[in-house]
């Protein structure tokens, strides 16, 4: 058996076992600490130094020896804990992290940073329970990729071993005693599935047995114990200190509870059971699929068009009738099914941030109480990947400028500890994600300030929304001071190009002296839109439902010329920038009166407007096609998609399309691409 092939197996649920550890960690009440927590802790570090040490990661594996003993000693009551040696493990974590990703890219762990936390997590044995820590006798350095060590700490090849499965279910059981044979010679087996056990002779140590066997199970459903030479048949397990002796570095077998105990192997059985229901699967396959049935959408609507040029023809064949709807109910209902395989809970997000919080707070000297709501909302995962830096962004930025230090929240009545809340639900087809705190808000006048000494052209009109979008501009910070976390004017644009460049926006409310709620409004998945088709001239084009708030036929006396070429429309009592497509397109033989036209009123970077077209066809969902990747970025374009009779249409960008109709005004182009005039057809304002 090549145990590489298990090397891409470890390091993902390694992955999982180290953000357990941290969350648990986070969690704990350093005065009166749940038991439960603390054997999931330990249980995370055992689990990860019995595979490093079979893949032979030996700095990894001693690291999370040195820990797992710590960690061991904390849960038997014999070490106090307290938050700064809640602080220490976390750095412990944060390093073993390091040393996973080294050896992921097969290159050596930092050996000053393992020095360094070794002589740490010794130095508090040594203060607290007076006796250093016992380290793992393996090689200091192991090559990347190395063949299973088999000699250092491998039994000798007649030495018997029982190996016992508690509650593992006829079909893994198979796949296990499948393993086993790979590992040595299976002499006998008996049991049921409440208890099953299999004699070997082993050719590893029963530390690799157990390493391999926790890929397919939890290390609860597993016990090794050493067996009599003479045990033939049906070998009965040997008592705990015969365990010990094949396994001295292990601290203590408390997290295998004995098998007696009818609740606990209940209570096993039911945590392993939704293990064995799921597959792990690439993401790579799931986006071809994804793409496959993207095809398959179009080829139904391609199908869908052909049948309506049919006409009166296609009326009396009633079974192709029939056909064309079940197929497309049977596509949307594919589709659905294939993208909810991307989705992914919020919680994977938000469990970042208790540690975010803390280390940040801990700087700021601030004391915060962290609330996460919507944890279960999912998201695409391409877009989870691409929202956690923006939201770290946005959730240093309220602790730092917007939640007061607690000397003056107290003597403005307010709570020493400040309150930061992310929250997260659907809202049509988008997700909105919430950032709240209950800090100082924003002040309106000191951003207009800050704005004009930065020599931005900003005006006493603006609305309150307009005016906390400065917050986003290059550059443009309020802070008194740089700090450590903040300060220094970047970021925020950053955050808001990266939303924007996943389809979103920011919105922002805020209340002096109450707090700040800043919105993100995303799509669900970047794969499939529904969107609004239009036509314009001879093209169609489409809209993002999310974009579109209503639609109407602009009246003259509603219409007004501003400064410039700038015109705007007047909807109840609001009043929009108006964006011609075919000026802003070059599209020929489209409507020209704006009377004519319908405005199709939009919203986009927290502003509304009113987009002129010739007609409305219709709303669809259409498969997003990435124009850049195929052809090169158009300005006021997102994307392209093909059409149901197999034309591509540009699905636009809302904001993209309002800058290039002021640049084109602003270039002086205004004039040659407006066949009507605006000042002698509608009544100044």
């Amino acid at each position: 058996m090549d145990i590489a092939d298990f090397f891409d197996t470890f390091f993902e649920e390694a992955e999982e076992l180290l953000a357990d550890m941290e969350q648990h960690l986070l969690e704990l009440d350093v005065d009166d600490p749940d038991s439960e927590q603390l054997n999931a802790i330990f249980r995370a570090a055992h689990s990860i130094k019995g595979g490093a040490g079979t893949f032979g990661f030996g700095v990894l594996q001693k690291t999370t020896h040195i820990l797992e003993n710590l960690l061991d000693s904390a849960r038997k009551g014999e070490l106090s804990l307290r938050a700064d040696l809640v602080d220490t493990f976390l750095e412990a974590k944060d390093i073993m992290h390091e040393q996973l990703n080294a050896y992921r890219n097969e290159e050596e762990p930092n050996q000053e940073a393992y020095e360094r936390i070794c002589q740490t997590l010794q130095q508090i044995a040594l203060e607290e329970m007076g006796e250093p820590l016992e380290v793992p006798t393996v090689a200091p350095a192991q090559p990347a990729a190395p063949e299973p060590a088999t000699t250092e700490n491998a039994p000798a090849a007649e030495n018997r071993l029982v190996v016992s499965f508690i509650n593992v279910k006829e079909k893994d059981r198979a796949l296990l005693i499948e393993e086993l044979e790979q590992l040595g010679d299976i002499l006998s087996q008996s049991g049921d599935e409440q208890r099953f056990e299999v004699a070997l002779t082993a050719s590893v140590s029963a530390d690799d047995i157990e390493a391999v066997m926790c890929f397919i199970i939890e290390p609860e459903q597993i016990q090794i114990s050493a067996a009599p030479a003479a045990a033939q048949s049906a070998p009965a397990p040997v008592a705990e200190p015969a365990a010990k002796s094949i396994k001295p570095e292990a601290p203590a077998p408390a997290e295998k509870p004995a098998a007696s105990k009818a609740a606990d192997e209940k209570s096993t059985a039911k945590k392993a059971a939704p293990e064995s229901s799921s597959i792990r699967v690439s993401v790579d396959k799931v986006d071809q699929i994804i793409n496959l049935v993207g095809e398959l959408i179009i080829t139904q609507s391609m199908l869908d068009q052909t049948v309506n040029d049919l006409g009166e023809r296609s009326t009396g064949n009633s079974s192709l009738q029939n056909g064309m709807s079940l197929l497309q109910r049977n596509a949307r209902d594919l589709q659905e099914a294939v993208m909810s395989i991307r989705m992914i809970p919020m919680e994977f997000v938000f469990s970042r941030f208790p540690r975010v919080v803390r280390d940040t707070a801990g700087k700021l000297g601030k004391e915060i109480e962290l609330v996460t709501e919507g944890k279960s909302t999912e998201l695409d995962k391409s877009l989870v990947e691409r929202i956690t830096d923006p939201l770290t962004h946005l959730v240093r930025n309220s602790l730092d400028h917007g939640i007061e230090m607690p000397e003056v929240r107290e003597a403005l009545g307010k709570p020493r500890q400040g309150k930061l809340t992310l929250a997260a639900r659907h809202q049509g087809g988008n997700i909105l994600i919430e950032v709240k705190d209950d800090g100082a808000g924003m002040d309106r006048e000191r951003l207009l300030a800050k704005a004009r000494e930065n020599g931005m052209n900003v005006s006493d009109t603006l609305s309150d929304e307009e005016v906390y979008q400065l917050i986003f501009a290059p550059g443009f910070s309020t802070a008194a001071e740089v700090t450590d976390v903040s300060g220094r004017g970047v970021g925020m644009d950053v955050v808001k190009r990266n939303i924007q460049g996943m389809g979103g926006r920011v919105e922002i409310q805020s209340t002096l002296g109450e707090g700040t709620n800043t919105r993100i409004v995303l799509p669900l998945t970047l794969a499939i839109l529904d969107g609004m088709s239009i036509k314009v001239g001879g093209e169609t084009f489409i809209l993002p439902l999310s974009t579109v708030l209503e639609s109407l036929q602009p009246a003259k006396n509603d219409m007004y010329a501003m400064a410039g070429d700038d015109v705007v429309l007047k909807v109840r009592d609001e009043y929009l920038p108006v964006i011609a497509i075919h000026e802003a397109l070059d599209v020929e033989n489209a409507i020209t009166d704006p009377t004519r036209s319908i405005a199709v009123i939009v919203q986009g970077e927290g502003r509304r407007y009113a987009l002129l077209v010739d007609e409305l066809i219709g709303q669809q969902q259409v498969v997003v096609k990435n124009l850049e990747e195929n052809y090169r970025k158009v300005p006021g374009v997102s994307a392209a998609t093909i059409l149901g009779d197999g034309s591509v249409a540009l699905i636009l960008d809302i904001t993209g399309l309002h800058r290039l109709s002021r640049a084109k005004k602003e270039a002086g182009k205004s004039a040659s691409l407006t066949p009507y005039s605006y000042d002698k057809e509608i009544a100044l304002s």
